[in-house]
């Protein structure tokens, strides 16, 4: 089994893509509410900034901005799912989830991307803006209600094609 070594960095900016378990499934839009809400709880807990955050059907993109004396994004994504995955109907359950207690509604893991620039930031902040329009589901970034590009001022003028 692998040994993921995440890098310890307080205060950090990190780009993150988390996976439902079923692809094909539309749960996080559907529960859009849910996912708001486990959000919500785990940021009165554990603070962190959120740069930008775009959520599919399926999949989610998010940037952070970690406090400055803290670098566990890991046990907030934990919570998040926990929290979203109690709040939906279970997934389709393997052994593997029955032996761990999981509910079979995420991929386990996540991946994360540590920023290293304003080039690097600006690079996964328009990936965030753009990446509904990647999928097919708009024409525009502001066309998807599940973005957090209708509050970011960076965004005008960017333009879909950019």
């Amino acid at each position: 089994m692998p040994n993921y070594q995440r890098p310890k960095i307080n205060g950090a900016i990190v780009f993150f893509t988390v996976t439902l378990a079923n692809r094909q499934s539309t749960a996080l839009t559907d529960n859009i509410n849910a996912l708001r809400q486990a959000v919500r709880a785990t940021k009165a807990e554990r603070p962190f900034g959120i740069e930008a955050w775009v959520v599919l059907p399926d999949h989610l993109h998010c940037i952070w901005r970690l406090p400055e004396d803290d670098h566990d994004y890991s046990t907030r994504w934990r919570l998040i799912k926990s929290r979203f995955a109690r709040a939906v109907p279970k997934g389709n359950l393997r052994q593997s989830h029955i032996a761990r207690g999981e509910r079979g509604v995420w991929q386990r893991r996540f991946w994360e991307h540590h920023i290293r620039s304003d080039a690097d930031f600006e690079a996964h902040l328009r990936y965030c803006w753009l990446n509904p329009v990647k999928h097919g589901f708009v024409e525009r970034p502001e066309d998807w209600v599940y973005s957090s590009v209708h509050r970011d001022a960076r965004y005008i003028g960017c333009g879909s094609g950019a």
